[in-house]
């Protein structure tokens, strides 16, 4: 019996144009059982980054990471395990980067979209998300600590612009903002635009004020729950790595 790694690199490297037996000869796989893993049309599982020390794309479990810390929730009831990231129906385009996320982090496995009353529910369901979500647990975020592990971190800061886009484009908005000032004796209005990341729990927060200095973003408190990019620069530099919420 060969693992799911072992499968899983077998099918990749047989997609990139391998023949059988240059991919039998290398991982010490029987060509028939390469040939019926292909005839099946077994689709490609990854092992648990944590349990089993598979590879996790960094880039797309950053995004996804942010869009958990935002939107998102893991549901334990017996032996399903559900990761789930609700989406505003107003933006489609984030609704199919979660999903393409979701696949991304864990190919093989079905990704569900579930309409609700103003949202859709992104899911899938896999023992090992509480593996990669440590953060999980009963109750809402902001009434629990959300700490990082060592190895969570390491990822962020390698890829602080991807964090970003899944935390503004859950609990975050890019709006115009106003204020008036007075030239030549006349009083303007001018019109910009702002992020701003809205998060009950002062952990997130936190996390999203790191990620945006590590990214050289310059960012302020507008309030107790919310995050603001207003400098032009900051904003143009934001809008380029996060890309607008649609």
């Amino acid at each position: 019996m060969h693992s799911s790694k072992v499968r899983e690199t077998a099918l990749m490297l047989l997609h990139e144009g391998r023949s059988l037996t240059d991919v039998a000869r290398s991982l010490e796989v029987s060509r028939s059982t390469l040939r019926a893993w292909q005839a099946c049309g077994q689709p490609i599982l990854r092992s648990c980054a944590r349990c089993d020390d598979a590879d996790l794309p960094a880039k797309e479990y950053a995004a996804l990471l942010g869009y958990y810390l935002g939107d998102g929730c893991v549901s334990v009831a017996g032996p399903h395990v559900t990761f789930r990231v609700s989406c505003d129906v107003r933006f489609p385009n984030v609704v199919s980067d979660v999903v393409g996320l979701i696949r991304g982090v864990n190919p093989g496995r079905k990704v569900f979209e579930v309409p609700a009353p103003g949202v859709t529910v992104v899911h899938s369901n896999w023992k090992h998300w509480p593996c990669l979500f440590p953060q999980h647990g009963p109750g809402r975020k902001h009434e629990r600590p959300i700490v990082l592990e060592d190895w969570q971190q390491e990822i962020v800061a390698e890829h602080p612009a991807d964090l970003l886009r899944g935390l503004f484009h859950s609990d975050g908005s890019r709006v115009r903002n106003w204020a008036t000032r007075v030239v030549g004796g006349q009083r303007r209005r001018y019109d910009y635009p702002r992020w701003q990341f809205t998060n009950n729990s002062r952990d997130i927060q936190l996390l999203c004020c790191a990620a945006l200095d590590a990214a050289g973003i310059a960012w302020r408190q507008s309030n107790w729950k919310t995050i603001s990019v207003s400098t032009r620069a900051a904003v143009a530099t934001l809008d380029q790595l996060i890309g607008l919420k649609r």
